[in-house]
């Protein structure tokens, strides 16, 4: 199970990937790299931290966060699909 959810985060965030490629060259002013990497580094310390205390509590399992982690990774993929498919007028299936 915790394979194919891996598998599942990995083929979701390559397509949310190639929708914020897409998107930076429709308005590239959104992804200057002074804000990319704050944001990005604020994000990683943030989760990590939660998402240590929230196992080491005994809150949720490895497993669970993965199934919740993989959703949100869909859905974010989702919506660059959309974005992209009614931009440019087509049906647009990334990865």
């Amino acid at each position: 199970m915790i394979e194919d959810l891996e598998r599942r985060y990995l083929a979701a965030m390559h397509k949310v990937q190639s929708g914020v490629a897409a998107k930076m060259e429709i308005d590239p002013k959104d992804v200057t790299p002074k804000s990319l990497r704050v944001g990005v580094n604020s994000s990683l310390l943030n989760n990590g931290a939660l998402l240590h205390l929230l196992i080491d509590k005994g809150i949720i399992t490895h497993e669970e966060f993965l199934e919740v982690l993989v959703d949100y990774a869909e859905r974010e993929a989702l919506m660059y699909e959309q974005l992209l498919s009614e931009r440019y007028h087509t049906n647009i299936h990334l990865g």
